[in-house]
């Protein structure tokens, strides 16, 4: 359980038809929310998200590519603020 993954900044992603947004401010979030809440998973940026995260969490990974492959998915998703 790493809890120095905290990204440089926050991740908002629109929730709720893009009423309201929400901040994703580590890699434990993104997996989280890429989990339960993402639109549509599947697709390349979807699968590197979740990858590249979920290997942070695990201290595989760098907090700072996990941020990066997760705005990238968001982003394609079309839920990036």
């Amino acid at each position: 359980m790493m809890d120095h993954d905290l990204w440089d900044r926050p991740i908002e992603v629109a929730i709720e038809c893009g009423d309201h947004f929400k901040s994703i401010r580590n890699s434990r979030e993104a997996v989280a929310y890429l989990m339960t809440c993402w639109p549509q998973k599947g697709g390349e940026s979807f699968a590197a998200a979740k990858r590249v995260c979920m290997d942070a969490v695990e201290g595989r990974s760098a907090p700072s590519a996990a941020a990066l492959a997760f705005r990238a998915a968001a982003r394609e998703a079309g839920i990036l603020r």
